[in-house]
């Protein structure tokens, strides 16, 4: 079946696992694809692993304003619209207690995770089709607490807040606007954490984290790329302003 045929979609971070594997599985179910990232290298590899002539791809930094206007400008001149927009780049920041959190890392996670959140909604909506849908990643972490990612915990609740305002401001048009709310994901991000809560034992962290998930494992990349496509296409059409967890049950813990 081809859920996303003739639909248009921008993902953000789609160079990261997360957005390369919902870029392949978007493209299987017949969209055209923006990937957006920081990195023109990252980015052409991933356009190229993913060998499809509906792939296009723009460097930009989703903190800047500017560069947020070029993606959504290329979006529009290549496909004419915008049916779906997973706004997914984040990064993690360090592992620190909040007391000895440094402020510059802070004002880094913050406004990747959030300004540029808030940007990429800013922007998309204006060429949004409606009855289109809006995926904002975020985390369990947006739900929970854990001690010494203070920045990540933060940002990753301030999306919600975003996802809220925005789903209300849009449903007018019949925009659905949700978040993904992920378990640890098997992927580089997880790697870099593993690593901060426990330098030099971070297969032993993996471990002890995948305990706390009923379900005995991290999320995989298609995992959350599984939920992102329902949620993209049409079978999603009377789901709007909720946090849908992909977790392996770690949030009733």
């Amino acid at each position: 079946m081809e859920k996303l045929k003739n639909k248009f979609a921008i993902i953000t971070g789609g160079a990261g696992s997360i957005g390369k594997t919902t870029a392949q599985l978007f493209l299987a179910e017949g969209a055209s694809v923006l990937l957006v990232d920081l990195k023109e290298e990252e980015l052409k590899k991933a356009a190229e692993e993913l060998g499809s002539k509906a792939v296009q791809y723009c460097v930009a930094d989703v903190t800047q304003s500017a560069d947020v206007q070029r993606y959504v400008t290329q979006a529009v001149d290549a496909f004419g619209k915008i049916d779906v927009f997973f706004n997914n780049a984040g990064i993690e920041g360090v592992v620190k207690p909040i007391i000895d959190y440094p402020e510059e890392m802070f004002d880094k996670v913050m406004a990747v995770n959030v300004r540029g959140v808030w940007l990429g909604n800013k922007y998309v909506l204006p060429h949004m089709k409606d009855g289109g849908s809006i995926i904002i990643t975020s985390s369990v972490a947006g739900l929970l607490g854990s001690p010494n990612v203070s920045a990540y915990i933060t940002s990753k609740h301030a999306s919600v807040g975003i996802m809220r305002a925005t789903s209300v401001e849009a449903a007018p048009r019949k925009i659905r606007v949700n978040s993904i709310h992920p378990s640890p994901v098997d992927n580089r991000m997880m790697r870099s954490l593993e690593e901060g809560f426990s330098p030099g034992h971070g297969a032993e962290v993996k471990e002890q984290l995948e305990l706390t998930i009923p379900l005995g494992r991290y999320a995989e990349p298609i995992d959350i790329a599984k939920l992102a496509l329902f949620l993209a296409s049409d079978d999603s059409q009377f789901i709007t302003g909720t946090t849908q967890v992909v977790d392996g049950g770690m949030n009733v813990q």
